[in-house]
C-alpha cells in the first residue's frame, strides 16, 4: 500500500513506527524538518518537508495513486481540508483526526463523507470509550471480547496469594482439566513475553489469558483476585475526556466529577444529567476525602498533567480504591503502570493511532486490538480456503515463535486450540502476537 501521513506529531510518528514494520510505502509530511529527520533516522519512511495542505505538494507526490491518506496534524480544520483536497486529487481512502467529538456523537459523519472524508477519528471519544470498557471489567487490566464474549482475551495481575506464584505453566495444568483457557503471555519489568510450559509465574506479573466465558471466574480466583462491582466512580479533571467519560458512565454508575475551574464546573453541571460536579482541586487529598474518595470503587484521573494523574491514582490506591486509570501524555510512561501501582495508563494519541492502524491490515483481518502498555496485538483473521495455515496441525506449522494461535470460533462455537488442532476455511482465528512478528503471521493467512 502507498500511505501518506500528514502530521508528524505524536499520532503521526506513532503511526509511522507501526506502519514501517509492515513493508508499505509510507510518506510522512510535516513542516518541522528536525522532527522528520529524527523519525526517518529510526523508521523506514519517506519524509517530505512542507505544508500538507499545499496542492503543489499533494500533486508532486502522486497522491492519485495513494491508497490511504491520513491527516493527523494538531489542527482539525487542516486535517479536514487535507482529506477533502486529497480525495479530489485521487486518494482512495481518507482519514481525518478531529477534536470535536460531537460530530461522532451526533452521527454527522455522512455529511463529511460527502465532502471526501471517509473516516473521522476522535482521540478524545476513543479514549472515553476505552475508559468505559475498563471500568466495566473491574478485575482486569485489559480485555477484548470476541463473538459477544464467547472468547475473551484479558490481562490480570497475580496477587501474592495466587496459587500460580512460583509455579511453571506446566505445573499449573491441573487447574485447567477441561482445557477451557490458556495463558498466552505475561508483562514483567516492562517486557512482554510469550509463555511456554516452562515459564515460571511471579507475583505482580500481568498474565494475559484467553478463556471461554464459563472459566473467567475461576481464573480470577486462581490469580488471587476478586471480582468486584463498581458503583461509585470519581473522575479527576474536567477535560473533554473527563466530561465525555462522565456522560458515558453516568447511566450505570454514581459519578463524581472533580474540577478546579469554577466556570468549567458550571458548564459541565448543565450538560451532565446525574453526575455530581465538585469545584475543588484534585491535588487536595483532604477535600477529595470529604467528597467520598475512600468510598470510591474506581478513580479516573484525566487532567492535562500526566504526573498529577499518576500521583492522584497512587493516592487513590493508598486509600483502598480497587481500580485506577490515569491519562498520560508522555509515551515513555506507557509501560510503567504495573511497576508503579496504577492499574492502567492510557494515552489518547496511541489509542487513536492504533485505531487508524486497523485500516492498513489485510482484507482477511476482521479486527485488531492493542493491549495497554505492551508490544503485543490481538488480531482476528478469517481463514481463507487453501491458505498456508490450513495445511497442517498447529504443532507442525512452524508458526512464528513470537506469536500464538489463541482461540478459534468455528460455526459459532468457541474453541481453545492446542498442538494437534488444525484450522479450516472460515474459522475465526484469534492470534496473539508481538508486533515484530505480524508480517510473518499474515503470510500464513493469505
Amino acid at each position: 500500500m502507498k500511505i501518506i501521513i500528514a502530521g508528524a506529531g505524536d499520532v503521526g510518528s506513532h503511526l509511522a513506527k507501526l506502519l514501517s514494520s509492515e513493508f508499505h510505502d509510507i510518506y510522512l509530511i510535516d513542516k518541522n524538518e528536525e522532527r522528520l529527520n529524527s523519525i526517518s533516522s529510526q523508521f523506514d519512511v519517506f519524509t517530505i518537508p512542507g505544508d500538507a495542505k499545499s496542492v503543489e505538494i499533494m500533486e508532486q507526490k502522486l497522491i492519485s495513486s495513494c491508497d490511504l491518506l491520513i491527516a493527523v496534524t494538531s489542527s482539525e480544520e487542516t486535517n479536514m481540508l487535507i482529506c477533502i483536497l486529497g480525495k479530489k486529487l485521487g486518494a482512495k481512502h481518507t482519514i481525518a483526526r478531529i477534536n470535536d467529538d460531537n460530530i461522532i456523537k451526533e452521527n454527522r459523519e455522512h455529511f463529511y463523507n460527502d465532502l471526501g472524508i471517509n473516516t473521522l477519528i476522535s482521540p478524545t471519544h476513543l479514549a472515553s470509550l476505552e475508559i468505559k470498557r475498563l471500568i466495566h471489567q473491574s478485575a482486569f487490566t485489559d480485555d477484548i471480547e470476541f463473538e459477544q464474549g464467547k472468547l475473551t482475551v484479558f490481562g490480570i495481575s497475580l496477587s501474592s496469594n495466587s496459587i500460580l506464584i512460583n509455579k511453571t505453566v506446566r505445573e499449573s495444568a491441573d487447574l485447567n482439566p477441561n482445557l477451557t483457557f490458556k495463558p498466552l503471555a505475561l508483562h514483567r519489568d516492562n517486557l512482554t513475553l510469550l509463555v511456554s510450559g516452562e515459564t515460571i509465574l511471579k507475583e505482580n506479573d500481568i498474565v494475559y489469558f484467553i478463556s471461554l466465558k464459563e472459566s473467567i471466574e475461576n481464573i480470577i480466583k486462581i490469580c488471587g483476585k476478586h471480582k468486584f462491582k463498581v458503583k461509585d466512580v470519581m473522575i479527576i479533571g474536567g477535560s473533554r475526556i473527563g466530561l465525555n467519560t462522565a456522560e458515558l458512565l453516568e447511566k450505570d454508575f454514581r459519578i463524581t466529577l472533580v474540577e478546579k475551574d469554577k466556570k468549567k464546573c458550571e458548564e459541565m453541571a448543565s450538560t451532565l444529567k446525574s453526575s455530581l460536579v465538585v469545584n475543588i482541586n484534585g491535588h487536595d487529598v483532604k477535600m477529595l476525602e470529604e467528597e467520598g474518595l475512600t468510598e470510591t470503587d474506581a478513580l479516573v484521573s484525566v487532567t492535562a498533567d500526566s504526573e498529577m494523574n499518576i500521583m492522584t491514582s497512587l493516592v487513590g490506591k493508598s486509600h483502598g480504591i480497587k481500580k485506577t486509570i490515569a491519562r498520560i501524555e508522555n509515551f515513555d510512561y506507557i509501560n510503567l503502570s504495573q511497576s508503579i501501582g496504577v492499574d492502567t495508563l492510557i494515552n489518547k494519541k496511541i489509542i487513536a493511532a492504533d485505531n487508524i492502524f486497523k485500516f492498513v491490515r489485510k482484507g482477511n483481518v476482521s479486527s485488531v486490538a492493542n493491549l495497554h502498555g505492551t508490544d503485543a496485538e490481538i488480531i482476528e483473521f478469517i481463514v481463507k480456503r487453501g491458505s498456508k495455515i490450513t495445511k497442517k496441525p498447529l504443532n507442525q506449522l512452524n508458526f512464528p515463535n513470537l506469536s500464538k494461535i489463541a482461540g478459534v470460533i468455528r460455526d459459532g462455537n468457541p474453541i481453545i486450540p492446542f498442538g494437534d488442532f488444525q484450522l479450516q476455511e472460515n474459522d475465526q482465528t484469534i492470534v496473539f502476537s508481538l508486533t515484530e512478528s505480524i508480517k510473518k503471521i499474515e503470510e500464513f493467512f493469505q
